[in-house]
């Protein structure tokens, strides 16, 4: 595809995370040099272990909260992908001070070692939850609602800054508001797991499954490999309209979390006919979830020609495949 990145010195923060990594490997493919800066407190070694004799790869271990870590890291680099974070709403309601620490500090110091090292494009995760209360859908990048959570506001901080540090330094940036994204290397066993790899796990093992409320709450649920597409595309864009904007990434189609663990089932009991009987127990709303999200994705395919490679099932099924392959399962 001529959408992708070549040949270019790009920097993936959070590298060793589950998007992050997803990151790391493809643009490594593309003939990138990549450099990785994480300090493991979410990522996980085991993600990049297998890059650790390659010749296009360097890891700066690192905190985005130190400015010294990241002006060693943009040092010579040509773009920035920013995804080091930490994100979990319900981590963030239980220590809003550290997800402020990494999300918005962290935030402000890769903005300034990106200025200061002169670099071409500065594309960052942001995040659909920063559509808060709005009922509208589907989510329309201009129309957001009040943030619900402390992680939101971070996130929605972020746009702020960017916004204003491409009309001060004319600096290119783009941010991808991301919503509910899954596959492989996901982490089912962090107690703020997202809900597919902590339901597959689960259902490898013979537990039940545990929905909160009564199924009925949807998400616009986005498989890694768009993501990956997404970033290729805000990173090689040449569209002036394209630039100093904020887009969603997803599949603009909505699925309730019945209609996900159903498909679930169908899926993994093709490896395991046993996985057929999964009990469903059905618990209390999560505090500061939203009923429903559905995300418009008008923009990116306007601006960037964005067209997602997989829909939510294709990419269930290879998520599927992937957990069963590399999931410790029950002797």
């Amino acid at each position: 595809m001529n959408n992708r990145v070549t040949k270019k010195r790009v920097l993936v923060t959070g590298g060793a995370g589950f998007i992050g990594s997803n990151l790391v490997d493809d643009f490594l493919l593309h003939d990138n040099f990549v450099v990785c800066l994480d300090d493991f407190s979410t990522g996980k070694r085991e993600n990049i272990a297998h890059l650790n004799d390659h010749p296009n790869f360097l890891l700066v271990e690192g905190d985005i909260r130190n400015l010294d870590d990241c002006k060693k890291a943009c040092a010579g680099v040509d773009i920035v992908l920013h995804h080091a974070a930490l994100g979990s709403v319900p981590r963030s309601m239980e220590d809003p001070i550290t997800t402020n620490e990494v999300n918005i500090s962290g935030f402000l110091n890769m903005l300034v070692a990106a200025r200061d090292a002169s670099v071409k494009r500065f594309v960052y995760a942001c995040s659909s939850s920063t559509y808060g209360d709005s009922t509208a859908l589907p989510k329309v990048e201009d129309k957001i609602g009040k943030p619900l959570s402390p992680y939101a506001i971070t996130k929605y901080v972020n746009e702020l800054y960017a916004d204003v540090f491409a009309n001060l330094y004319a600096m290119q940036l783009i941010g991808l508001r991301y919503f509910n994204i899954f596959g492989r290397r996901q982490d089912p066993f962090s107690t703020y797991s997202a809900v597919i790899p902590k339901f597959v796990s689960a259902l490898i093992n013979y537990k039940p499954i545990t929905i909160n409320g009564d199924g009925s709450f949807s998400r616009d649920f986005t498989y890694i490999e768009n993501v990956v597409l997404a970033n290729h595309l805000a990173a090689t864009t040449q569209n002036p309209e394209a630039i100093n904007q904020v887009y969603n990434v997803a599949c603009g189609e909505r699925t309730t979390l019945n209609q996900m663990v159903e498909a679930l089932i169908e899926f993994m009991s093709e490896y395991d006919p046993k996985i057929k009987n999964a009990e469903v127990i059905y618990g209390l709303n999560r505090k500061g979830d939203v009923p429903h999200s559905l995300a418009s994705i008008d923009k990116i395919q306007t601006k960037m020609n964005y067209q997602p490679l997989y829909s939510f099932k294709e990419g269930l099924k290879a998520s599927c495949k992937w957990y069963w392959e590399n999931l410790q399962k029950p002797e």
